[in-house]
């Protein structure tokens, strides 16, 4: 377990925007995007106040799990240029009270789920912040290379949580959606880690480009990236959604695996721009946000009536 780091004596003043970063605002719009549209792609309806509150609660258990990861690492986001200046690392927040508020958002986040939508929904919200505050942060990360590809799975519960808040049960259908982001986590990430794995060598921690090498981490992204296309069309392949989303998701994913190829292919070190790496990196969000949409237009489509 990772060991908070020490502020200054003379700390700087915590206010709301600090424990707002403590929430990992850009990581939580994504969760409670996949997670709405779960929600919102379900088959049958739920009242607009109880999907307000399960989005919600997803938002809460996202922030507390967030907090609860830089409470854990920030002795670590101290030693990298990316993470010190966040609130814990910088001075601006005492430790104890960053650990406290992130226990504070999941514990009213899981109560919240379990008595406004139900027990099950709740039990996955707990379990996907345990992940990605114990098995993800506190065990993958500073052991194995291999961390993102099984801690993966702690962003890839939000739709299958939105979609159990509708339904009430788990079937293939929310599998396919957790199985998409769990492959989908690999590539985005890598391509992150190959431009600043520097500042992952310079704590310690054991990402893919610092312990194996480029080589093997642009293969690793061309293999994730090519798993991604059949992974992706899945929903259609089954028959859950209509051609909307199967032809989307065919466009986005073979996108997906042009852009992996100039990544996978090249022999190049630091001191380029690593321009496709960024290429990637970038469109690997735009994909995600753009195939959970099509998966919800489909399903207002089918509604409506102009399903192909």
């Amino acid at each position: 377990m990772t060991t908070a780091a020490p502020i200054t004596k003379q700390a700087l003043p915590t206010d709301w925007r600090d424990f707002y970063a403590l929430t990992k605002p850009r990581v939580m719009s994504l969760v409670i995007f996949t997670g709405l549209c779960g929600l919102l792609a379900a088959p049958g309806s739920i009242n607009p106040v109880l999907g307000f509150t399960a989005i919600l609660c997803i938002a809460l258990g996202a922030g507390g799990a967030g907090a609860l990861n830089q409470w854990l690492e920030s002795d670590l986001d101290a030693g990298m240029k990316r993470t010190q200046k966040r609130p814990i690392p910088a001075g601006r927040m005492d430790p104890t009270n960053a650990r406290d508020f992130g226990i504070a958002l999941s514990v009213l986040s899981v109560c919240l789920m379990g008595i406004a939508i139900g027990w099950l929904a709740a039990s996955i919200l707990l379990v996907s912040i345990l992940y990605y505050a114990i098995i993800y942060t506190m065990w993958l990360k500073p052991r194995t290379p291999q961390n993102i590809v099984i801690g993966g799975a702690a962003g890839a519960f939000p739709p299958m949580i939105g979609w159990v808040a509708v339904t009430g049960d788990i079937t293939l259908m929310p599998v396919l959606l957790f199985a998409i982001i769990f492959m989908w986590t690999p590539p985005h990430f890598w391509a992150l880690a190959l431009f600043i794995k520097s500042d992952y060598a310079k704590v310690g921690i054991p990402m893919m480009p610092v312990v194996r090498g480029q080589a093997s981490t642009r293969r690793q992204i061309m293999v994730y990236s090519v798993l991604l296309v059949p992974i992706a069309a899945a929903p259609w392949f089954i028959g859950g959604t209509g051609a909307i989303y199967g032809i989307i998701s065919i466009a986005l994913s073979l996108a997906f695996l042009a852009l992996s190829v100039p990544v996978a292919t090249r022999i190049s070190e630091d001191g380029d721009a690593m321009k496709p790496e960024k290429r990637l990196f970038a469109f690997s969000i735009l994909y995600l946000f753009a195939l959970f949409a099509a998966l919800v237009v489909d399903r207002v489509a089918a509604y409506q009536g102009f399903a192909l």
